[in-house]
């Protein structure tokens, strides 16, 4: 079955029905359009949370040594890649399927045109044929009866007894002349009938059948490829999910990785000091006459703290080139820090000292090639920093050496304050760098939230970030400002509105 067979007299359903699958393929590629913009805006929204959450900063790099930090850094890093892969479906099926289909709908368009256009011709051409044979056949018929009439008005001459031979001889030539014409007419009449029939014969069964059977192959070509267009809809999706999986189990991965009790450690490590805990505390007997020894004891009377100005805040040793007013531990990982930070920066200088020797040799062997004395000023810039890394080096693996050496000794001297008088004093000298900060130790009286980033610049303040949580050590007195603790040990003042107090 074909269209050009059995729907050869229904040229405006085909009209319809071609026009109908082309408005279905402009509908489906819209569609299409509508799902990238939501993939776009998809993939967008997933890259903004991302960023939002991701850490930053010395402090947040610092955390994310530890695995539940570093898991939820991996998640972000994940999400980030799936965004990825949205963006890669949207582009896809921009590229493969809306463009694709919408040049293909546009040959559609001019092919389904010149179809129609050529029905239309042969449609007219057979039209003008018909009308040409209609007036064919009038002149026909018209002439016939004028033929008709001349006979027999020459058989009436005939006839009449008062008609001259002349008469008679007159009608009958004019009749001969309109049968004769009569007959030319239906000669033309037979003629032109015998060519509409030839011409509609092949209007309906050979050009009409064949435009349409055109029609039905082009819709049947627009189906297939709006089939393969649908395909491709799913398709395209199916490519990355492997991808997407892998993002998927990478999440899944970093949440298996955590590992709380190395976490612990790790907390351990980072913020232990390295001192003794203190011995205890002698009995002073006043009932002897004995003047009462001076203790470090967190026994003293309390002191009176007196108003702090709000840019001031309790005297601490400031952080000295060596890392001495830290604690122990945490002195000799500075210390080794800096240490293996000057030598990477000494090994990257030698290397660099390295290379320009080599250059001056190929300049000294090479002349065309370079200047050799063009480079003395940069060997000996090097050579000096080299020489300068080399001595700070040096000092700081001697302070560590010293900082290594005075932990045993002070351990030492710490475990034998319970057993004598003398023991006593030396864990008392030990102690006596630290005496304000257990004088001074005071507990929180609330907790609170930053609600905004503040750079504490001026003297006496803190910065802190937005979200962190922090520790009030003294509420707002009405000038603005409180002084908080956090995390890290560092304290200070920030402006009240800044914070929100946790209830």
């Amino acid at each position: 079955m074909d269209w050009g067979t059995d729907l050869w007299d229904q040229y405006d359903v085909i009209d319809k029905h071609t026009q109908s699958g082309l408005d279905l393929v402009e509908r489906y590629i819209k569609f299409v359009k509508e799902r990238t913009e939501i993939e776009q805006s998809y993939a967008k929204q997933l890259r903004s949370l991302s960023k939002k959450y991701a850490k930053r900063g010395s402090k947040d790099e610092q955390d994310c040594k530890f695995s539940n930090y570093a898991s939820f850094q991996e998640i972000l890093n994940e999400l980030n890649d799936f965004a990825g892969q949205r963006e890669l479906i949207a582009e896809n099926m921009m590229t493969g399927i809306c463009v694709e289909l919408t040049k293909y709908l546009q040959d559609l368009k001019q092919e389904r045109k010149t179809h129609l256009s050529d029905s239309k011709k042969a449609q007219q051409t057979l039209g003008d044929s018909f009308k040409q044979l209609e007036s064919t056949k009038k002149r026909f018929a018209k002439e016939w009866a004028e033929a008709d009439k001349a006979t027999q008005q020459a058989d009436k001459t005939e006839s009449d007894l008062n008609a001259t031979k002349l008469d008679v001889e007159k009608a009958r030539q004019h009749a001969h002349a309109r049968v004769h014409t009569a007959e030319e007419c239906r000669n033309d009449y037979a003629s032109q009938l015998q060519k509409y029939n030839k011409e509609q014969n092949y209007f309906y069964y050979t050009e009409t059948p064949q435009i349409f059977n055109k029609l039905q192959d082009m819709d049947e070509r627009r189906i297939r490829r709006l089939a393969e267009g649908y395909c491709q809809f799913s398709d395209i999706e199916k490519n990355v999910l492997p991808i997407i999986s892998k993002c998927l189990e990478g999440i899944s991965a970093a949440g298996t990785k955590i590992n709380e009790k190395q976490d612990s450690i790790l907390f351990i490590e980072q913020h232990k000091s390295g001192f003794e805990r203190p011995g205890d505390v002698d009995f002073e007997d006043y009932t002897q006459g004995i003047k009462p020894a001076t203790s470090d004891s967190s026994l003293h009377p309390p002191k009176v703290r007196t108003k702090l100005w709000p840019f001031s805040k309790k005297h601490k040793p400031p952080a000295a080139e060596d890392f001495s007013h830290l604690p122990p531990e945490q002195r000799k990982k500075r210390l080794q820090a800096k240490i293996d930070e000057i030598t990477k920066e000494l090994q990257k200088l030698q290397d660099q000292s390295d290379a320009l020797e080599k250059m001056k040799g190929v300049y000294e062997q090479n002349p065309p090639m370079g200047d050799p004395s063009s480079l003395e000023p940069q060997i000996t810039e090097t050579a000096q920093n080299i020489g300068r890394l080399k001595g700070e080096l040096a000092k700081y693996e001697s302070w560590l050496s010293e900082a290594v050496g005075g932990e045993e000794s002070s351990n030492t001297i710490n475990n034998n304050t319970q057993h004598g008088v003398v023991a006593a004093n030396q864990g008392h000298n030990i102690y006596s760098e630290f005496d304000d900060e257990f004088d001074d130790i005071e507990n929180p009286i609330g907790q609170c939230t930053a609600l905004y980033t503040f750079d504490g610049n001026s003297e006496g303040t803190i910065s802190v970030t937005e979200g962190e949580m922090l520790s009030v050590m003294e509420e707002d007195k009405g000038d603005g400002w409180m002084r908080v603790l956090r995390a890290s040990g560092e304290e200070g003042y920030i402006p009240s509105s800044y914070v929100k107090v946790n209830l």
